[in-house]
């Protein structure tokens, strides 16, 4: 049974599962659900806990040796199985499988992972715990929704923050929960409990946590989120990320947004052209490319491709084009805003043809 973050504080007071399964790549989310499984499993009055790190050449005999083995200290144990990213395979499979429909209420099991694809959950080890004990999917938090995340977690700490505040200290850690948890922490310790904290008080108090990367860029380009995109390309120059580690990411959105942008003048739906791409475009992020086709049309994608092709050459030292300017003004007017790149283009035919 699927059950998400929020909600399994109300399952763990009713009672304890005999499986668990948390998955996902959201560190603090992820660390914050497998420590009230084990606080749950504490109050249960489970002392013992069996702790295994599944690495090549992992022996999955020992869960169930494990499960079978009578403890010394109490009738019941944790056994925590931790995937991190490594794949069960076919033993491992088999002995999930072969766990989860004969467990008991007699030990817990928890079993920690990474993100989990769609092609695991039909897996027959996947459904034989998901029908057993309870799944916990860990998903990062959207760019959208962090606010009023972080204004959630900030009265966990007895302060409260307007929402200008809580909005710019989403812009600073830039979808980064740890960092976020710790910038509370630190604003507790400065603020009495109680205190209604403004923008003015995070920029005082605050550091700029934000863990940028070329694929948070992407998905702000495709959302349109024009000074965000900007702000992550400065903040990926601050950070010392190579140049044409960006122009990667950007040169690949856009291929792939000529390409659905041609199956979708040819007459065809939006999935089907998503699902036509190498690799397929997931359901989650189609959204995101269709709110991007809506405002580039074919020939704004030529114009920005071949402006892409330029950059790559000032990288490469054949045109002397400001390689940062250029990549900011790039991802501006991928996410729909007017840049200079009439300019640029000007420019670059001026010194090419002299």
């Amino acid at each position: 049974m699927k059950v998400f973050p929020d909600k399994l504080a109300e399952q763990l007071g009713k009672s304890l599962a005999p499986i668990y399964l948390v998955a996902g790549d959201e560190p603090l989310i992820h660390m914050e659900t497998c420590d009230r499984i084990r606080a749950a499993a504490r109050n249960a009055g489970i002392e013992e806990r069996d702790v295994m790190h599944v690495e090549p050449q992992f022996s999955w005999g020992q869960l169930l040796e494990s499960a079978n083995a009578l403890s010394l200290f109490s009738s019941r144990k944790l056994i925590e199985v931790r995937l991190g990213n490594q794949s069960p395979g076919q033993e491992g499979g088999k002995v999930l499988a072969e766990y989860a429909q004969s467990a008991s209420h007699d030990n817990v099991l928890l079993i920690t992972a990474g993100r989990l694809d769609r092609k695991v959950q039909q897996s027959a080890w996947f459904k034989a715990v998901d029908k057993a004990g309870i799944f916990v999917p860990v998903w990062p938090v959207d760019h959208q929704r962090m606010g009023y995340w972080i204004r959630d977690r900030a009265r966990r700490v007895e302060l409260e923050l307007l929402p200008e505040a809580a909005q710019l200290l989403a812009d600073r850690i830039e979808g980064n929960l740890l960092a976020a948890d710790q910038e509370l922490t630190k604003l507790r310790l400065l603020y009495p409990a109680g205190s209604r904290l403004t923008a003015e008080a995070i920029a005082a108090g605050v550091e700029d946590s934000a863990r940028f990367d070329v694929f948070t860029l992407t998905d702000a380009c495709l959302l349109g989120e024009r000074d965000r995109s900007v702000r992550i390309v400065q903040g990926l120059k601050a950070e010392g990320i190579e140049a044409p580690v960006v122009l990667w990411a950007l040169g690949r959105e856009l291929r792939t947004l000529l390409s659905l942008r041609q199956l979708l003048d040819q007459g065809q739906s939006l999935e089907h052209a998503c699902k036509a791409q190498r690799p397929m475009i997931p359901e989650k992020r189609r959204p995101a490319y269709q709110k991007a086709l809506g405002r580039l049309p074919h020939k704004r994608l030529n114009k920005l491709l071949l402006f892409a092709q330029r950059i790559d050459q000032s990288i490469k030292g054949a045109h002397p084009l400001p390689t940062w300017d250029a990549l900011a003004d790039l991802a501006l007017t991928l996410a729909g805003g007017k840049g200079l790149l009439a300019e640029w283009a000007g420019a670059y035919t001026s010194q090419t043809s002299s």
